[in-house]
């Protein structure tokens, strides 16, 4: 590979672990013991010093949640038509559902957007390096794992989250949609966080697009067989979701919101 298409060095995924935006080396015993895992797995304390040391803990941890804002504010402050794609990390390169993200994330570069994934491998870096392709800004926010390989390399602004939370605003405050290639178990998290948002206006304009109908039938029959009919939601809520199998499809579905927005 060349050009746009050659990855930049990094630190490897062995023995380490990316803890916000650095790399560590750290022991087997610790790569699963990451900041989201600290915060929620809360002990009841033994003794007045361990809760002592709880609120101070805590106290310490509410400001690198501040932090995480702040980095990601800085650093995505001049992103503006942004649009925000999920998708599996587990699509293996050179596959179908790979090459489908190529020419997605260049297909929505080459009508004018940047491109924001979560910055893993497979769909999301199938996506960047689309976006790459079309010489769009390509961005990328990753989270902590026990199990993350780190940023893909077609990234050219990137950031690196500890906490969930923190990072699914980025990927809200600077998307004008949300297009969800197939996934699991984080794809259908992102899905439903964009439809619930949407749904309570929270934000407005704000496609909500999935890619592959063999793949998201079986969803969307169920939501409107299920979810409608059991009063659930309303029959509106149900056409919230856009389901297409092309690029042209996501694109054209982009290009009519922006003209909606630009008659608003």
């Amino acid at each position: 590979m060349t050009g746009a298409d050659e990855p930049t060095s990094g630190p490897g995924a062995d023995c380490g672990r990316y803890e916000g935006p650095t790399w560590v080396r750290a022991a087997p015993d610790d790569l699963e013991m990451t900041s989201d895992r600290r915060l929620l797995n809360r002990r009841p304390p033994c003794s007045t010093d361990d809760l002592n040391q709880l609120k101070i803990d805590d106290s310490w941890r509410v400001l690198r949640i501040q932090s995480e804002f702040v980095a990601g504010f800085d650093a995505l402050l001049h992103v503006e038509d942004a649009v925000t794609v999920f998708g599996s990390a587990r699509t293996r390169l050179g596959t179908p559902a790979y090459e489908l993200g190529v020419d997605l994330g260049r297909a929505i570069g080459e009508a004018g957007y940047a491109v924001i994934t979560g910055g893993g491998p497979g769909s999301m870096e199938s996506v960047n390096r689309g976006a790459r392709q079309a010489g769009a800004r390509s961005i990328g926010l990753g989270i902590e794992l026990p199990f993350e390989q780190g940023l893909n390399p077609f990234i050219d602004i990137g950031v690196n989250f500890r906490y969930f939370f923190a990072r699914k605003t980025m990927f809200v405050k600077y998307a004008q949609a949300f297009v969800c290639l197939p996934g699991g178990f984080g794809t259908l998290d992102e899905l439903f966080e964009a439809l619930t948002l949407v749904q309570t206006n929270k934000v407005t304009q704000f496609p909500v697009i999935l890619v592959g109908t063999e793949f998201w039938g079986g969803l969307v029959q169920w939501i409107r067989g299920r979810l409608v009919d059991a009063g659930m939601i309303d029959p509106a809520d149900a056409d919230l979701i856009s389901v297409v199998d092309t690029p042209a499809q996501v694109v054209a579905i982009l290009q009519a919101a922006r003209q909606a927005r630009a008659g608003h």
